[in-house]
């Protein structure tokens, strides 16, 4: 998705060297970066449930394809190409299921409203980890107040209902789809509550928890009786155009993702929200009282752009020290 430019210059390379540590080799405390070269806009992001430490991504306009990177390395282990699905539009955003299988959002739409039903893949993990074909199915998906963007697409760990969050600055909306999906009929998608500006999705492993994350923040919802209860700001990471979230496996860690060649998926520890029934917050993200978001969002965006600031003007004087020198 390319609705919002890249953070870019030596400023900014700056603050992000600082703020966020060195993705780690082994994927461990901090993260990993991707570097398959194909990969230049990481739209979407599951842990695998059957091979540890592997991670499924995608691009956006692309091939009818997935990528499964080991955490370890950085390294694409297995290229899965589906057959049985038509071209994709804009694929944003990929989830596993309790059912084994790997569910794909074909739900992007840049034109706000323009295609009046999107798609959603399924198809089974892999047991094996190597470049290979399979058959995909292909539902069509429709919303029941009409079509609009989204970025982000979830299926609960534990019922395998799967819901969407559209993206709108103003504010969009999570949808529940129908408990089984049909691929014979048309899957309406209705609203079942009101979110922020959302890029990205993801249900903890336990099933009590929602993160839904934006370019700029990410909050979790605690999830109840299958709605939205109460929420909190979850830190997230400064990157370039965040894209992607997803809960590490044992519900330890979030992973997040962004867009761009050789892009960095950032390790952020969870620990449970104290009286949650299991949900879980980020350290340093305390509930705030249900805050309105885009509040959040503005105020992430201000703290950014001074961080920004801050790291040219060090930029800067480093500079004029060392032609000093020379």
């Amino acid at each position: 998705m390319r609705s919002l430019p890249y953070v870019t210059g030596l400023a900014a390379a700056l603050v992000l060297a600082v703020a966020c540590p060195v993705a780690a080799a082994d994927g461990g405390a901090e993260g990993f970066t991707i570097k398959d070269p194909r990969i230049t806009e990481s739209s979407g992001l599951a842990a695998s449930r059957a091979h540890p430490g592997i991670y499924w991504t995608h691009n956006d306009q692309d091939q009818p394809r997935i990528f499964g990177v080991d955490s370890e390395t950085g390294e694409t282990v297995a290229t899965i190409t589906l057959r049985g699905v038509g071209e994709p539009r804009d694929m944003e955003a990929i989830s596993v299921g309790p059912d084994g299988n790997i569910y794909v959002g074909d739900i992007g739409d840049n034109l706000d409203g323009g295609w009046d039903h999107v798609w959603i893949y399924r198809f089974p993990e892999p047991e094996r980890l190597r470049d290979q074909t399979v058959t995909a199915t292909q539902f069509d998906v429709k919303y029941a107040d009409g079509p609009r963007n989204a970025e982000a697409l979830m299926v609960h760990p534990k019922t395998g209902r799967v819901y969407i969050a559209s993206k709108n600055e103003d504010g969009g909306g999570l949808y529940e789809g129908p408990a089984t999906l049909d691929a014979k009929a048309t899957n309406v998608f209705r609203r079942i509550g009101e979110v922020p500006w959302v890029t990205d999705g993801a249900f903890s492993p336990d099933g009590t928890e929602l993160v839904l994350r934006s370019y700029f923040s990410a909050r979790g919802y605690e999830w109840k009786n299958g709605r939205l209860g109460a929420d909190h700001r979850v830190r997230a990471p400064i990157q370039g155009q965040s894209e992607s979230v997803t809960y590490t496996t044992d519900g330890t860690a979030l992973m997040i993702g962004t867009e761009g060649e050789q892009s960095p998926v950032e390790r952020v520890a969870v620990e449970k929200e104290p009286g949650s029934g299991g949900g879980a917050k980020s350290p340093g993200g305390p509930a705030d009282g249900g805050k309105a978001a885009g509040n959040d969002e503005k105020g992430d965006v201000t703290t950014y752009g001074l961080l920004v600031l801050g790291g040219g003007a060090v930029l800067v004087l480093a500079l004029r020290r060392r032609r000093g020198r020379g």
